[in-house]
């Protein structure tokens, strides 16, 4: 039984369905749910040869997955679910990993879309979904959308 359940959100088409499906199972199992946004590193090239931390653009990113992530928890809320949420920055396979082990997770739920040429399949390489099958500490759901 799914008793804590960490889905990895980012508002997008596929993790909207995922959370559809989150949601069902947070029901049909009573489980806790912990929505975890994840943010790449806050670097930005400044100059041609300097990388500097820029601050602003940090707080402006974190805020966006702050919005992305709360819109996420307020509609687990409505329907009556437990849920926590987690903005984390760092490569976004670790971190989930993470946040599944702080919580003691029995499931990982993630959205996949599946991309319809060899090219884009080619340019993207390995995907967030297929790495996190080999380093999850549980099993791992990966709702599919077209």
């Amino acid at each position: 039984m799914y008793k804590t359940i960490v889905l990895a959100y980012d508002g997008s088409e596929a993790g909207q369905r995922a959370l559809l499906d989150c949601q069902e199972i947070g029901q049909w199992s009573q489980a806790r749910l912990h929505l975890v946004a994840v943010m790449a590193p806050p670097i930005a090239m400044v100059a041609v040869d300097a990388w500097v931390m820029n601050p602003t653009i940090d707080d402006a990113e974190k805020q966006r997955f702050q919005a992305v992530l709360d819109s996420g928890l307020e509609r687990l809320r409505a329907a009556g679910l437990q849920a926590e949420g987690h903005v984390v920055v760092g490569n976004a396979v670790d971190e989930i990993v993470q946040v599944a082990k702080d919580v003691q997770a029995n499931l990982i739920v993630l959205g996949h879309k599946h991309l319809d040429s060899w090219a884009e399949r080619w340019w993207r390489g390995s995907s967030v979904s297929q790495s996190l099958i080999e380093y999850a500490p549980c099993s791992v759901l990966i709702v599919i959308t077209h």
